[in-house]
């Protein structure tokens, strides 16, 4: 038989049928690769300010994400049964047009058309606009996970039973990342991209951090605390509150240890001032002032409060005001609203403030001289290193711990990547450090 007559019957309706099959399925292959990237890669926050605004899309593919395992696993199920068929299909077609090299051509040519108009070009056009093609494809591919549940919840149940031979344990209800790491990591790779801020990435985190820290990481230590007695003369009170840089200070009696009260600058004046109603002069006025009556109670928490219970404390009691007690009840520091505002937003100074408190002194090999008793979270955020927190609430603790000593002034350490030296020291105190990366 003449090969030119046996054309025609190659290139029949089965042949054209066939090939339409296939470029079919491949536009089927290229849907579902396409929305499994645009609903993984599409952020949820901005889905669910999507739905709030009334984007029903939205609103579907944010339920399509509550269970990813479901999600994934119907669309996997759909993407490789539509791949192996249009393969097969190409296969049979290709064979009966070049015999058994047909096989070979088929592996070739299908590897080829999957892989750019299945995988590559859907998958990329995905990911550049996930969140309008999360919104796009969610009705049908609710409709896939609805029509594929039943074999999808076998292969999950044959699947957790492997893996629990092998010892692994799923919880399919749980995140893979939890919400305060998802937004750290985008803002550190924000930052890293220099699309957000130092200072804006800081506040967002040292807000987030407030649930995880405690008082005891952020509060004014004992030995810090400026102090009045309250036995002395009220003059001479009254003159301690003037030369003070702070508004709020608590009164002891016979031992610090013993708060008695706080006395706030201006109760102390307003009853200097009433006194005088009757043209007493103020030097006699004072002398008739009885302290106690002006202090307030002292307000006393626990050292291991979280830092955003204490602040909902101060807000609810109206007072920004507290001291630190440990299990024992024994005096360990002071905290301040401010104290606690200052992890969200960084150092705030006033107008009594010494400004050198918050500049670093460079030293000529290119370190930095730091008070010891500065917190290690403060000195991060102002160099943007990263000297572990956990041991440690201020760099005077850290070189301690790790050298396992009180070292003596000159002495060196290395570790974590940086190296320190003891500068200065009062008594058994490191008051000064030189810090510089190695």
């Amino acid at each position: 038989m003449d090969p030119l007559s046996s054309a025609p019957a190659l290139f029949d309706a089965a042949f054209w049928i066939t090939a339409g099959g296939i470029l079919l399925l491949l536009f089927m292959s290229g849907f579902f690769s396409g929305s499994e990237t645009a609903l993984t890669a599409a952020s949820r926050g901005k889905l669910r300010a999507a739905a709030d605004r009334g984007n029903k899309g939205a609103s579907r593919a944010l339920d399509l994400t509550e269970d990813n395992e479901r999600l994934i696993g119907s669309v996997l199920l759909g993407n490789n049964v539509v791949n192996i068929l249009a393969t097969s299909l190409a296969t049979a077609l290709l064979t009966r047009l070049f015999g058994p090299n047909g096989v070979a051509l088929a592996t070739l040519v299908m590897t080829t058309l999957v892989l750019i108009f299945a995988e590559v070009l859907p998958k990329t056009y995905a990911i550049t606009n996930p969140e309008t093609t999360a919104s796009i494809v969610s009705r049908p591919i609710k409709v896939v996970v609805i029509l594929f549940s039943p074999i999808v919840g076998a292969v999950r149940f044959f699947v957790r039973g492997v893996l629990r031979v092998f010892g692994v344990q799923t919880d399919p209800d749980s995140n893979i990342l939890a919400v305060r790491e998802e937004i750290a990591g985008a803002l550190q790779l924000g930052h890293s991209e220099g699309v957000v801020q130092k200072e804006d990435r800081d506040r967002i985190l040292g807000a987030l951090d407030l649930a995880e820290r405690t008082v005891e990481e952020v509060m004014l230590h004992r030995s810090g605390i400026e102090m009045v007695d309250a036995d002395q003369p009220a003059a001479d009170i009254l003159r301690q509150c003037l030369e003070s840089t702070h508004t709020r200070l608590p009164l002891f009696r016979d031992d610090p240890e013993n708060i008695v009260g706080v006395i706030h600058a201006k109760d102390l004046l307003r009853a200097m001032h009433d006194v005088q109603d009757d043209g007493t002069k103020l030097s006699d006025g004072v002398t008739r002032v009885d302290i106690m009556d002006v202090a307030m109670p002292p307000y006393f928490v626990p050292e291991t409060t979280t830092l955003n219970d204490q602040m909902r404390q101060f807000l609810k009691r109206k007072s920004h005001f507290a001291l630190v007690v440990d299990e024992y009840g024994a005096l360990q520091g002071l905290l301040t609203l401010e104290d606690i505002l200052e992890e969200i937003v960084g150092e705030i100074a006033d107008e009594h403030d010494d400004e050198e408190d918050y500049v670093f002194e460079t030293t000529p090999d290119g370190g930095y001289l730091v008070d010891g008793s500065m917190t290690i979270r403060d000195v991060n955020r102002a160099h943007d290193w990263n000297l572990p927190d956990e041991t440690a609430n201020t760099v005077a603790g850290l070189v301690i711990h790790e050298a396992q000593i009180i070292p003596l002034v000159g002495q060196v350490f290395s570790f974590h990547g940086f190296r320190f030296e003891v500068m200065e020291k009062d008594e058994n105190r490191i008051s000064v450090l030189s810090i510089r990366p190695l």
